[in-house]
């Protein structure tokens, strides 16, 4: 692969649906049960608010950089009230929530991940996870997947530390390590994975096409595209 970060990558921060499970096989049951909670059982309502967050009720799939691709639960509660959920936000977030939690516990991996992480760890850099996901489903997804060993930086949307696309989970990150954010590489499915990059002076943003992104949605805010994390090693010894 014919491309070189412009500095030395000594860490890299993932994003997790779409770029470390796959995000339809992982994602599109518990969205569908999302939408029918949040519509009170009224399966035409449902219908509505799948399309409303960007997943077609038929085929299971979801939109690039739709609600349910991009946005943490607290954003998708707030979309889903405005088309039509009768809850108020509060117990509807907290809803919404729990169905999200619940569905960590069947992640579908992208690759070997544990082979991935552990080829990468080995050439000496940090690893971590940054997700518009909860964190503890996050940490319940990379327990059941056996990647706790590799995994040094944890943060969700309840983190504390920002939503995407804002900097804060990178310069978190970068905190915990002791490093420059011109050091870490984002890798992400969506757009705002990579303005989260640049938002943060992330030495590389690099974008995968195994989630809801297109080339055409990411092309003009990546370094680089690859078809997914497993070429991540050729990538960089390149």
């Amino acid at each position: 692969m014919a491309w070189h970060p412009k500095t030395e990558i000594k860490a890299i921060l993932f994003d997790k649906d779409g770029t470390l499970v796959d995000f339809d096989r992982t994602w599109a049951e518990a969205n569908r049960k999302a939408a029918l909670a949040a519509a009170n059982g009224d399966a035409e309502l449902s219908d509505r608010l799948l399309i409303a967050c960007g997943m077609d009720p038929v085929t299971g799939k979801t939109a690039g950089d739709s609600m349910f691709a991009a946005a943490n639960a607290e954003e998708i509660a707030i979309h889903m009230i405005a088309h039509g959920s009768p809850y108020r936000l509060e117990d509807l977030g907290r809803v919404l929530d729990e169905v999200f939690v619940a569905s960590a516990e069947t992640p579908w991996p992208i690759c070997d991940l544990d082979d991935l992480l552990q080829r990468l760890g080995s050439e000496g850099r940090q690893l971590g996870i940054a997700s518009s996901d909860g964190e503890s489903g996050i940490r319940r997804t990379v327990e059941l997947l056996g990647l706790k060993r590799h995994i040094s930086f944890i943060a969700g949307y309840d983190s504390g530390h920002g939503p995407k696309p804002e900097p804060g989970m990178m310069l978190a990150f970068a905190r915990h390590l002791g490093f420059a954010p011109e050091s870490i590489a984002m890798v992400g499915d969506n757009r705002h994975d990579m303005e989260l990059a640049r938002a943060a002076g992330a030495g590389a943003a690099i974008g995968v096409l195994s989630g809801t992104g297109t080339s055409e949605s990411l092309a003009e805010l990546a370094d680089v595209l690859i078809d997914s994390v497993a070429d991540l090693p050729e990538l960089l010894a390149g």
